[in-house]
This record gives C-alpha cells, sequence and structure tokens, in this order.
C-alpha cells in the first residue's frame, strides 16, 4: 500500500486520538504511525508540516436531497419516547484482515435519521428542557488537526491518510443539524442522567460507557420501533427504490451481454459483471450477488460464484445495486445461458411466473400481508399435484405444507434500506399486519429441484426457477418497480436474443 518500512528500534508508544489533543501532547516529540507504531521525526519536518496549507473549508453547500425527510423522522422519534435521551450510533470500522478494514457501511438507523454516512458518527436526542420534545445533536469526527500533526500523523483517522471529511459546520449545513465533536460523547454519556436509551450492535464503547443506563428490553423498544417506522416509504425513499431498481435493470443486461464469456470463466465473472455496474452508479450491491448456474440455482443463497457456466442450463441471477443513499433493489431473473429454454425448463419456468402473477395481484391496499405469498404457493402446490410430484388434494398439500420440499421460502420480504428491511418489527405489524399504501416488497416465488432428489423425475433434478419483482403497494393496488426487465419465457428469450445479437 505504498508504506514506508522503518526499524524497529527507531519507534516509540503510539499515543492515542485523545492523547493528540492535550496541551501536553504537543510538547512530545510529534510521531509518525507506521504499522502501528509511531517513530520519531524530525523538528524541522514537523514544522513544515504545519504550514503552506490551503484554507478548503467550503462554504457553498445546500442541504442534502433528503434533509427534511429525515428531520420528519426523528420527530416522530421523538414523540414515541418523550423525556428520554435517544442514542442511535453510525457504526465503526470492522476489521478485515490484520491491520485493513472492511468498507464503511453506516447502520441503517443512523441513515435513516440523518442521512449521513460517517463512520464513528452519532445521533443523540436529548429531553429538551420542560419535557417538550428533544434537541437533536450529531457528533461527528471534526477535521484533522494541521497544528499537532494529527493529520499526518494518525494513520486511522489523519485525512492525509484517508482523505478529507466535512467539518462541523460543512455538516451542519448538509444535514440541517447541531454538529458537535464525536470524541467527547462518551464522557458526556457516562455523566448524563436520566433515562437513555441506544441502539445496539454498532458502537461498543458507547454501550460500555451507558452500560449502567441502559437495559436490554428498553434498548430493544427503540430498535423496534425504528424498524417499524420504516414499513411506509415516503417520496424520497420511493424515488430512491426506483433508482435502485432502474441501475439493476441495466446490471441485469451487462450480464446478458457477456454471457459468453461467463462460459469461458465463471459465474465469477456474472459477479464482477453486477458489480461493476453497482459501483458505478451506486454505493454497492446491496447484498452479495446470487450468481447460480446450472444445479447452483437449487441453492437458495448460492454467493459462492465460483462454478461453471454452461450452454443448455439455467443461470439464476439475484442481484441489486445499493443507491449511493443506501437504498438497494432486490431482484432475481431466471435466464437460459443459451437463449432458450429447453421444455423442461420452460414448464418449470412457467409455473413460477404463474405463481408470482398470482402473487402480485394480492398486493394492494388492505390485503393482509400473508395473502400474495398464500396465493403464490397455491399455485406451485397446484402444479406439483398436477406433475404428480405430491398426492393432492391441493388443500391437503398445503395444509400440511408438503410443497415446502420444493418451494423452500417465503414469497417476499419488505425492502429499503436493508434488503430484508424492517427486520425486527413485530410480528403482528409486519408478517401478520396489513398492507399499505408506500409499503414496499419482494414477490418471488421459485420451485428447487435438488440434484440428488430421487423423488422427482430425473429430467427435473438440478434445476432451480425464481422469479423476484420490487412491489410498491399504491392507493388503487401495486406497481412493479422492476418492470423494466421482461418475465414470461417468450419475452425473456426475446430479450436475451436481443442483446447478445
Amino acid at each position: 500500500m505504498g508504506e514506508v518500512q522503518f526499524e524497529e528500534d527507531d519507534v516509540t508508544e503510539e499515543p492515542t486520538p485523545d492523547a493528540l489533543e492535550t496541551p501536553e501532547a504537543e510538547e512530545q516529540p510529534i510521531k509518525q504511525r507506521k504499522n502501528g507504531l509511531y517513530p520519531d521525526v524530525s523538528a524541522e519536518l514537523a514544522d513544515n508540516m504545519q504550514s503552506g496549507w490551503a484554507d478548503t473549508e467550503l462554504h457553498d453547500l445546500e442541504p442534502i436531497a433528503q434533509a427534511a425527510h429525515t428531520a420528519r423522522r426523528r420527530a416522530a422519534l421523538s414523540a414515541r419516547f418523550p423525556g428520554e435521551r435517544l442514542v442511535i450510533p453510525a457504526g465503526n470500522l470492522r476489521t478485515r484482515s490484520n491491520d485493513t478494514e472492511y468498507r464503511f457501511r453506516a447502520s441503517t438507523e443512523y441513515a435513516y435519521l440523518t442521512g449521513d454516512q460517517t463512520e464513528n458518527g452519532v445521533l443523540v436526542l436529548e429531553p429538551a428542557p420542560g419535557g417538550d420534545g428533544h434537541t437533536a445533536t450529531l457528533y461527528l469526527l471534526p477535521r484533522s488537526n494541521r497544528e499537532n500533526g494529527e493529520f499526518w500523523l494518525d494513520g486511522s483517522h489523519g485525512e492525509l491518510w484517508v482523505g478529507r471529511r466535512h467539518s462541523l459546520s460543512e455538516a451542519e449545513r448538509l444535514l440541517g443539524l447541531p454538529a458537535r465533536d464525536v470524541r467527547k460523547l462518551a464522557d458526556e454519556l457516562k455523566a448524563a442522567t436520566g433515562p437513555v436509551r441506544i441502539v445496539r450492535g454498532h458502537d461498543a464503547a458507547l454501550e460500555a460507557a451507558l452500560t449502567d443506563k441502559v437495559t436490554g428490553e428498553r434498548d430493544e423498544e427503540l430498535r423496534v420501533f425504528l424498524s417499524e417506522q420504516r414499513l411506509v416509504k415516503d417520496a424520497f425513499e420511493i424515488g430512491q427504490l426506483q433508482a435502485a431498481v432502474d441501475s439493476t435493470v441495466r446490471g441485469f443486461e451487462d450480464v446478458v451481454k457477456v454471457l459468453d464469456k461467463a462460459e469461458a470463466t465463471s459465474e465469477r465473472y456474472i459477479e464482477g459483471t453486477f458489480f461493476l455496474r453497482a459501483r458505478v452508479e451506486g454505493n454497492d450491491v446491496g447484498y452479495g450477488s446470487i450468481c447460480a448456474s446450472g444445479p447452483h440455482a437449487t441453492t437458495l443463497h448460492w454467493v459462492r460464484n465460483d462454478g461453471p457456466v454452461r450452454s443448455g442450463d439455467l443461470l439464476l441471477l439475484d442481484a441489486g445495486v445499493e443507491t449511493t443513499t443506501l437504498y438497494t433493489a432486490d431482484v432475481t431473473r431466471t435466464l437460459p445461458v443459451n437463449g432458450t429454454f429447453s421444455p423442461i425448463q420452460r414448464t418449470i419456468y412457467e409455473a413460477v411466473y404463474e405463481a408470482q402473477e398470482a402473487g402480485i395481484a394480492a398486493v394492494k391496499p388492505g390485503a393482509k400481508y400473508r395473502d400474495f405469498h398464500d396465493a403464490a404457493q397455491r399455485v406451485l402446490a397446484t402444479k406439483l399435484v398436477e406433475w404428480g410430484l405430491v398426492e393432492g388434494p391441493v388443500e391437503r398439500v398445503l395444509e400440511l405444507g408438503l410443497q415446502r420440499r420444493w418451494t423452500l421460502h417465503g414469497t417476499g420480504h419488505m425492502l429499503g434500506l436493508d434488503v430484508h428491511d424492517c427486520a425486527v418489527a413485530r410480528t403482528e405489524t409486519y408478517v401478520e399486519g396489513t398492507l399499505e399504501p408506500g409499503m414496499c416488497l419482494t414477490v418471488e416465488p421459485g420451485l428447487y429441484f435438488q440434484a440428488d432428489d430421487l423423488t422427482v423425475p430425473e429430467e427435473y433434478r438440478g434445476i432451480g426457477v425464481r422469479i423476484e419483482d420490487d412491489i410498491l403497494v399504491t392507493e388503487d393496488g401495486n406497481r412493479n418497480l422492476s418492470a423494466g426487465l421482461p418475465r414470461t419465457a417468450d419475452d425473456v428469450e426475446a430479450w436475451m436474443a436481443r442483446l447478445t445479437a
């Protein structure tokens, strides 16, 4: 990574970031971090590094597009927990191996309430005097200090190492929130009085600072509320989900155009092709892409993506682009690698398509959440009985769940900032709830015949089919956000032919 190596005899103990802020620290020899250590540097170099830098403060910043929406979301949160201090961390970098970290992705709750994506950030809602609402403050890491050398000495946070970040005043203009130095927050929370809740699992240091002030039950209530708050999407979120889907459609087109190259290499070529679109047009993929060819398509979460891609097999591609605001699509198409379904592949595909059509038709305001799953499962159970794979009648099959040997999973889930959004919402408000306009969910039935399943004819074995679309509940029914991708067997073949001509 372009690092200069130093002899171990030349190093001294590494100071902490907090020590860099103290007057005592400024009197000590300036040290440079290398491989976790700080060798001494000359006074002349230290003096040189303190001067000659232009003022880069940005003064013409406009609020981010979702600022008004995040303010409204915070107001709803404030109303739910009056008189309580609420702490919502973004999270910290996670080690991948040795001294390298995974790319940072802010916690869903933090991003939803602030629009910010900065590691170590924390949103705090402090009860206003008199119990009337809350004062929201964003705690962030400030710009690196150039006077004491922090900006070039601290390999973890120094801007010369990791890049420029917004100043606190810049963050205030962008996010519409007052911003303070996050390095002081732990001590402030330790000294705070009154009831406190924190979203757990993102910042161990803050949880430790609050260990005597919080309880798991109360904290879980906060997390559940924030999950349920996201069940109905606002206009900004719907726009972002559509943008994510539109990029995903282009990613699927990219894949079809290079299937010949994938045949010469492996499923990894498909994964890499889609990932390129996700990184160019968005932040990342919203989840690990499933690029499952041949019998791998019968493995529900096949993410190894290291198998062969062969003409005559089906490719099950389950992938989604995550936008720069962290909203993700989740789309699946099952495609014949050579562009044409075989008779048995078409039979199974059309059964899944019919099931998906029934599921999508059941998505509408006032319907029970489970309705679309039940509708799709009924179609699949009927097909399995017709094919002689399970003994009917269909009502018996559904009552005993016999179709699940080949259908495996639920027919969909909520979608948003997480691919499985609102995951900790209460059962009565989610899977036993009622659909409302603004909810966005997937409809994704499938049939999976394992390669070693001796209960089905040999021609079925090793075939897996799933069709998945992202469906928005509207005032008068639903809208298929991913309608830009063909779904019928005939349309899929014609689409692939156009792209590979």
